[in-house]
């Protein structure tokens, strides 16, 4: 009969070879590849000393083709929680080392099980994606993982925000894990995310592409829009997790931590008062505008290379976390695409979802036009962002720095979609359409039938932009709160925080709505 330290020395050497990680010598080969082992990176993300794992000792159940003889240490995936920053956090790290990180039965009963745990806790969940991919051995057990995986991750979501941290590939139906969490941060050499592997698209299709063009950094932060922060490696990766993490509250009943940055919320900042260039079709940089008035000029932001004729992303006034969605007049002149539609609405959303303060800075000439829009769906993408506003119970307070027509007027958000507060610059122009459209559509036949046509047009040109291309006309139906100068934004908008600060309070604004199970957004 075994001793009580027989049993003890067998425990010890029992974990001790789960969490060997394949010895010296392929850590080494590892790191030489210029990446982390999946308990480097946990230890790097946890503060030290405060990790928990759960579900050291899971071992799969499978005996087909060899799988008796297969030892995967934790399963290929460690889970488990502990304290990012001082306030708890649930993890998992898939280990490529183990059976190349693949996803089995119990790989995904882990998976599933620390969103679950997250969940009912109320704590973030961070998951750090490595996988070879789909454990093919296991057959139909893997494949009902991924709906354990899916439906945990859904059900979470909305309840505790989720963040993914691409560090390796995550290829086939395991990249629907990544895609559905609220943020994906990928690292530009080893981070690789899709559908399927170039080999597959080969073989069924005929194309030949690279992993890199497939399914890299440049394929989904800049074009698929998926990627919403690029990093140099896993240490990057974490140290962007952490700062986002910074930014958000733990779950949807909470507000996010307001800490003291020492940046008076009553400074001014004067050179923003000649910012707009005085020719109307000529660009500034909104970043700028953002760093001016935000705390400390620090912005975080996401999706920065997908869709940039409009700028997302998390900023801080007088400590408070806000999101803030801006036009970008450098690209494209601010308009709102089918891209950026999407890039704006999502974001929206999760604001909303979490108790975070919207602040827009417009200056957008419209959506976009065009039958490649229109075909692929303009209105259709160009609605969600109504929706978001209209759906959104969180503050909300919009700035009009220039243009502000047509339907991007509520795409930037307005009062009648729902913002609390809307100020404007002695430089907007709300309205809803510009001069120039507005005389050609009203003036038509005088212009076409005068002496002089081209002294008619800019006639009434001017006429119509004296009498609406300006903040005036809104702010005297009501539809502007307050004409401000462009160096009191900061302080106008730490203001309207103040008194926005209990907005929800007991939920009075969500309970005086009718009852529906959600609205029906145009997906």
């Amino acid at each position: 009969m075994a001793t009580t330290r027989d049993l003890i020395d067998g425990y010890k050497k029992k974990r001790q070879k789960i969490t060997d990680m394949g010895g010296a010598e392929a850590i080494e080969k590892r790191h030489k590849g210029g990446q982390w082992t999946a308990r480097e990176r946990i230890d790097y993300l946890f503060d030290p000393g405060t990790f928990t794992e759960i579900g050291l000792f899971v071992k799969h159940r499978t005996t087909a083709f060899g799988m008796d003889k297969r030892e995967i240490p934790a399963e290929g995936i460690v889970t488990g929680f502990g304290k990012v920053n001082g306030r708890y956090v649930v993890a998992m790290a898939e280990d490529f080392m183990a059976m190349a990180g693949t996803f089995g039965e119990y790989h995904g009963k882990k998976l599933s099980h620390a969103l679950d745990f997250a969940k009912e806790h109320g704590w973030p969940f961070v998951g750090m994606n490595d996988s070879g991919g789909a454990r093919l051995q296991e057959g139909m057990d893997t494949l009902e993982a991924y709906g354990w995986t899916f439906r945990s991750q859904i059900q979470a979501s909305g309840i505790i925000p989720q963040i993914a941290l691409l560090m390796g590939p995550c290829l086939g139906g395991q990249a629907y894990h990544p895609v559905m969490q609220d943020f994906i941060i990928q690292c530009k050499d080893t981070g690789f995310m899709g559908i399927a592997g170039p080999a597959f698209v080969e073989t069924q299709l005929g194309e030949k592409i690279t992993l890199e063009e497939l399914s890299g950094y440049k394929a989904h932060a800049v074009k698929s829009g998926q990627t919403h922060i690029v990093a140099d490696n896993d240490k990057d990766a974490i140290d962007k997790c952490k700062v986002l993490l910074s930014f958000l509250p733990a779950n949807n009943q909470e507000k996010p931590s307001r800490l003291d940055t020492g940046d008076d919320p009553a400074r001014t900042a004067p050179e923003l008062d000649a910012i707009i260039p005085d020719q109307p079709n000529r660009p500034y940089d909104m970043k700028k505008v953002i760093t001016v008035i935000v705390d400390d000029g620090f912005f975080l932001e996401t999706l920065g290379l997908h869709a940039t004729s409009v700028i997302t992303g998390f900023a801080r006034f007088n400590g408070r976390t806000v999101g803030i969605f801006a036009n970008q007049p450098m690209k494209a002149a601010g308009t709102i695409d089918i891209n950026a539609a999407d890039k704006g609405a999502r974001f929206v959303r999760f604001c909303d979802l979490f108790n975070i303060p919207m602040v827009t800075l417009g200056d957008c000439p419209g959506y976009m036009i065009g039958s490649e829009q229109d075909w692929n769906g303009i209105l259709r993408h160009g609605a969600k962002l109504l929706f978001a506003w209209a759906d959104a119970t969180t503050p909300l307070i919009s700035i009009m720095l220039r243009k502000s027509y047509a339907g991007a007027h509520y795409g930037m958000l307005d009062k009648s979609i729902g913002a609390d507060l809307v100020f404007a610059w002695p430089t907007a122009r709300a309205t809803i359409v510009g001069a120039e459209t507005a005389a050609s559509v009203i003036f038509a036949r005088e212009i076409k039938e005068a002496a002089n046509p081209e002294e008619t047009r800019a006639k009434r040109i001017n006429e119509y932009s004296q009498l609406y291309e300006n903040p005036y006309h809104a702010a005297e139906r009501g539809y502007i709160d307050d004409i401000i100068m462009p160096g009191d934004t900061r302080k106008m908008i730490n203001k309207a925080l103040d008194i926005l600060e209990d907005k929800n309070k007991d939920n009075k604004a969500f309970n005086a709505r009718p009852w529906r199970k959600y609205s029906n957004i145009n997906l």
